[in-house]
């Protein structure tokens, strides 16, 4: 009973802020906001087999919305060009056990470019999924080598979920602070060096650097990154279209109670 109306009080809460934001008259754009409104801005989406749908398709709905008013392109980059599957691959567990989950829905996404054809970026995406643990048992670094070789001329860098993961490895996070996803967060934040993981955050941005908790926190993340580049009153009316109701404070996160979560890990 409590955690139901802990969760009830979260949630009214977490309306009120954004219909506050919503309602409001009177917004100034910065001069970050009035550069990005008059310019094409590139995204890149890294993908591998085993993402998590939502981690993608989550915040690149916001994305699409966007693109409508503000000029955007998309690249979805992957070790290999062509179709890049949502069903985990083989993998094993910690006690040494393969996990077979070939029965999955598998949603595919058709990735644009290889690692090597990729275009220049503004903002790059790295989504979280059980297909990180693959790659880790293959010792295959190729989607960090890719991140690190494009942080330097990449605007804003950003994960969801187990997508720190990536960024860790890759040496992005190095001296910043993050976040990731509650329910792993031992797997995620035993990589990277002189990282400042943050527990009770819903995403945390360091500088160029946006990183979400779990799966569905990406679009709050992304709803907030939106209003960062674009300012307020066009991603509220596109977010108040998709009748959705986003976190709008970055330290609000329950997940961090319900999984146990402290640091150091």
């Amino acid at each position: 009973m409590n955690i139901q109306m802990h969760f009830l009080t979260s949630t009214l809460v977490v309306l009120t802020q954004w219909l506050q934001l919503s309602s409001a008259q009177q917004y100034i754009l910065t001069p970050e906001q009035e550069r990005n409104a008059n310019r094409t801005l590139s995204v890149g989406y890294v993908v591998y087999d085993g993402y998590t749908i939502l981690d993608v398709f989550g915040p690149l709905q916001f994305l699409s919305d966007l693109s409508w008013p503000f000029d955007m392109n998309l690249s979805v980059i992957a070790k290999a060009a062509g179709p890049v599957h949502s069903r985990p691959p083989l993998h094993h567990g910690p006690d040494g056990m393969a996990m077979d989950m070939s029965k999955m829905v598998d949603a595919q996404i058709v990735a644009t470019h290889s690692f090597e054809t990729a275009p220049p970026v503004d903002v790059l995406i790295v989504p979280g999924g059980v297909g990180d643990l693959t790659l880790l048992e293959q010792k295959d670094r190729s989607i960090e080598d890719f991140v690190a070789s494009r942080l330097d001329t990449t605007n804003y860098v950003m994960s969801v979920c187990t997508g720190a993961g990536f960024l860790a490895r890759a040496g992005v996070l190095d001296g910043r602070r993050a976040t990731a996803t509650k329910r792993t967060w031992d797997h995620v934040t035993r990589h990277g060096k002189n990282v400042t993981w943050v527990p009770n955050a819903r995403w945390v941005q360091d500088g160029k650097v946006w990183t979400s908790s779990g799966v569905a926190a990406g679009m709050d993340m992304m709803v907030a990154f939106l209003r960062h580049i674009y300012g307020d009153p066009v991603v509220n009316m596109s977010v108040n279209e998709v009748e959705y109701a986003p976190v709008v404070d970055p330290n609000w996160d329950p997940y961090a109670v319900i999984f146990k979560v402290s640091f150091p890990p």
